[in-house]
């Protein structure tokens, strides 16, 4: 049967491959797209014996060799493939370099098992070409993109970026109405190149692909806790539509923030390795919850795997694309992941982290992360011969009463570093009385349940160097990513749970740690299993953690001077699943199993019951809390006033 086999495909391709060459035809519309995320449409007939591994590839620049696709769609995607016609609709990114699409024709015998993509389907073979398209260009002249906003950590600032695809002098316009933008500044110019990559496939032509020029520049002389308009671009290059923002307000008494980690980016095509698209989902009920904010000042903070681009330079691009609607209206923070920098030479790799630090960044080493944000704070570290050194590294903020800091684990961070002593001195000279809260982010969790063995070597670095000035300093929140999932722990130091001061009984304000890496990408191992059961499906939860879920989703974060609330949302319902609260003090009030009366509250409260509160108070005219979310199975926005009133599950 295999020698059969083997004689027809012979027989297909050297007697019906040349007739199929003459008459597939391949035709896109429309000619020109506007803008990035703009749908075309490919149509294709005349594709004789069609098989179900026949596809379509999208290349960009149109010139790149067969095998250097960014994506491709199998043809039978199309309702009509079998009948040798179809089409497909999908949108595009600009790439500041045209499209073209090529049709190909691949055989059984010809699929190496080995060569698979994340979801095991085959990678496809280029070795029969039926036909290519023309060229598929973008309109010129409409301005820069990927358009995202950012703390500069000054009162009166705020940094806005994005990328032209030539580099000329570009400005920011900004002022109080979108007819009043009377206020002009310069950017600055940056751009990496193929030579600054370290490793497969960031510097090699499969991989790299023509960043553009990020542009950089700060609005000044803003007005606290004001609503302000902007555009980007210049008179010859064309200007991009209308943004607004809230600046920053320094004397503000509350902060409302939303957190997540490793989420990632969705493209439409299939690619090299799988993307997230749970991200998607994300961003929709983030985008939600911006606007029930009206016009209260908020930021986004993403820790740790950003793009996941791992060395495929348009996965960036999407990833712009894909946020520029939250990122054009809050500032949008990170810290670097794994899966920005991590390559073979990477300048800390010492003996004990041989399991930790692998090829994960697919040969970036930072800095397409370094360059395409600009956080607070002049942190870096050296990277690699050709490399621009690492920056955005570690950094800190105040926002309303909220001391905010940023760490990166894959750099050093052992006592006696640039990194530790940095950390050392900020967490020492907050001023707990203007901030009574302290958060901490970084991206590989200090603790976590997941069953990950080849990370304890860096955890029990965390614990002794890190640690120790977490619980010394009183830090109120750790946030980690890394593990994609939602998990919440007691207030822990050393793998014990404080005690909680209800009825004379003492209390100690250890940190709360939070794994928040659920935003998007879902591949993850299992829960740590018993340890007299390590094979089988039973997966007890630790007395130390006192959540944690599968869901995708984000978290919200709310703090007035006296309480600090943070919200689980799940991606499946838009619903919270998770809250808890804590003083200023430390206290942890909800969200324990010690706190009978935490738990008992937690319970009168449904979501149901809030939102009933919450629309008895609106029609009062009252505005006292900062709502968000539907109501499960409603399509209704819950946009009260300045503030949201923390929604609670019964789960809590």
């Amino acid at each position: 049967m295999n020698t059969l086999c083997f004689v027809l495909n012979l027989f297909t391709i050297f007697f019906l491959l040349p007739s199929c060459l003459s008459k597939v035809s391949i035709s896109f519309s429309p000619k020109t797209l506007s803008k990035s995320g703009d749908p075309v449409t490919i149509k294709w007939s005349g594709v004789d014996a069609p098989s179900e591994l026949d596809w379509v590839g999208i290349y960009s620049p149109p010139n790149s060799s067969k095998d250097h696709y960014i994506g491709y769609f199998n043809l039978s995607k199309s309702e009509t493939w079998q009948s040798g016609s179809g089409s497909l609709t999908f949108p595009l990114v600009n790439l500041r370099s045209n499209y073209q699409f090529r049709i190909f024709r691949w055989f059984e015998s010809e699929v190496n098992p080995k060569h698979r993509d994340h979801d095991h389907n085959p990678i496809p073979g280029t070795k029969h070409l039926l036909v290519e398209s023309e060229e598929l260009g973008f309109e010129p002249g409409r301005g820069p993109e990927q358009v995202h906003l950012a703390l500069t950590g000054q009162d009166g600032e705020m940094r806005v970026m994005f990328v032209t695809h030539d580099g000329k002098e570009s400005f920011v316009k900004y002022g109080s109405s979108q007819d009043d933008m009377d206020r002009v500044v310069g950017t600055k110019v940056v751009r990496y190149e193929k030579e600054h990559m370290c490793d497969y496939p960031a510097n090699h032509s499969i991989g790299w692909r023509d960043p553009g020029f990020i542009h950089d520049g700060v609005m000044k002389d803003l007005k606290k806790g004001k609503k302000y308009y902007y555009k980007v671009g210049s008179d010859s290059g064309g200007w991009s539509i209308s943004y607004s923002f809230v600046s920053h307000n320094g004397d503000s008494n509350e902060t409302v923030a939303f957190l997540f980690g490793d989420m990632g980016t969705a493209t439409p095509y299939s690619t090299f390795y799988r993307t997230q698209e749970e991200s998607l989902s994300t961003i929709k009920w983030i985008s939600r919850d911006i606007d029930a904010l009206g016009d209260q000042p908020a930021f986004i903070s993403h820790i740790g795997d950003i793009s996941y681009a791992r060395g495929f330079a348009w996965i960036w691009d999407t990833f712009f694309n894909q946020i520029e609607h939250v990122a054009s209206k809050l500032p949008y923070h990170v810290c670097i992941g794994n899966h920005e920098y991590d390559w073979p030479l990477q300048p800390w790799k010492p003996d004990w982290s041989y399991s930790v630090y692998g090829k994960d960044g697919g040969g970036e080493c930072g800095v397409p992360y370094s360059l395409r944000f600009n956080m607070p704070g002049n942190s870096s570290e050296v990277a690699a011969t050709n490399a621009p050194a690492t920056q955005n590294l570690y950094y800190s903020f105040n926002v309303g009463v909220v001391h905010f800091l940023y760490i990166s684990t894959e750099t050093n961070f052992l006592q006696g570093s640039k990194q530790y002593n940095f950390i050392k001195h900020d967490l020492q000279s907050v001023n707990r009385d203007k901030f009574p809260f302290v958060v901490v982010q970084g991206h590989r969790p200090m603790y976590t349940t997941s069953n990950e063995d080849r990370e304890l070597p860096l955890v029990k670095k965390m614990l002794e160097h890190l640690e120790p000035l977490f619980v010394e300093n009183k830090v109120t929140l750790a946030f980690w990513g890394h593990v994609h999932r939602y998990e919440r722990f007691c207030p822990l130091n050393n793998f014990t749970c404080g005690s909680f001061g209800y009825q004379g009984k003492s209390w100690e304000a250890f940190p709360v740690h939070v794994v928040i890496g659920m935003a998007g990408q879902d591949w993850q191992s299992i829960w740590q299993p018993r340890a007299d059961h390590p094979t089988d499906p039973v997966f007890p939860q630790p007395k130390w953690s006192m959540y944690r879920g599968g869901e995708f989703g984000y978290t919200r974060l709310y703090a007035t001077k006296e309480k600090l609330t943070l919200s689980y949302v799940g991606n499946h319902d838009g619903e919270v699943h998770d809250t808890v609260e804590i003083l200023a003090s430390g206290q942890v009030l909800d969200g324990n199993l010690d706190d009978d009366s935490a738990k008992a509250r937690a319970e009168t409260q449904s979501p149901l019951s809030w939102y009933i509160m919450g629309a008895g108070i609106l029609v009062l005219g009252v505005f006292i809390g900062y709502v968000v979310g539907f109501i499960l199975h409603s399509h209704r926005k819950a946009a009260l006033g300045n503030k949201w009133m923390p929604v609670r599950s019964e789960e809590a």
